[in-house]
């Protein structure tokens, strides 16, 4: 099956957190590619992976960083196939304001879709999204996934208001 997702890091010190992003994918079928693309320490790599992804297949990009964590924004500069950033906090973070601020600061016609700091899973869950909005299996497997979210809350909301909130604190 032909990769429809890139998954990219700035190093491998950021594959326990991208690694969310491929597990989601996986439990919807969704083939991906992975790998390391670093902005600074290999533009060249960068620049022909990012301009390569459409005719590779690749509809959507997951781009994860940390500190100063340009590599989303440049691949989104690259391509016009949407790009989700993962800012991901590292050992030399502040504190991961750095790696979040890079990505979401964008300028005007480079977009990149951000997620939560560490949010590997949801750049996932949008990529599916991304992929489901014209694939109709997809979108079933999304639905599916929305409605279960969904179908919890309202589990935990019955058993809170059945038990009340001590019993279930005592658990």
């Amino acid at each position: 099956m032909k990769p429809q997702v890139g998954i990219i890091m700035g190093s491998q010190s950021d594959l326990p957190i991208m690694a969310e992003a491929a597990q989601f994918l996986e439990e919807l079928g969704i083939a991906y590619e992975l790998t390391v693309v670093s902005a600074h320490r290999t533009p060249q790599r960068m620049i022909d992976y990012a301009g390569s992804a459409r005719e590779r297949g690749i509809k959507v990009i997951i781009a994860g960083a940390g500190g100063a964590a340009h590599l989303p924004g440049m691949v989104a500069s690259l391509t016009s196939l949407p790009v989700i950033g993962v800012p991901v906090l590292s050992s030399n973070s502040i504190d991961g304001w750095d790696s979040i601020l890079s990505i979401l600061q964008m300028p005007s016609g480079i977009p990149v879709a951000t997620v939560a700091l560490n949010g590997g899973k949801n750049a996932g869950i949008l990529a599916a999204s991304i992929v489901g909005a014209y694939d109709a299996e997809i979108g079933k497997k999304m639905d599916a996934f929305k409605t279960g979210l969904r179908e919890k809350v309202e589990e935990s909301a019955a058993q809170i208001e059945e038990k009340g909130w001590k019993t279930i604190l005592k658990k």
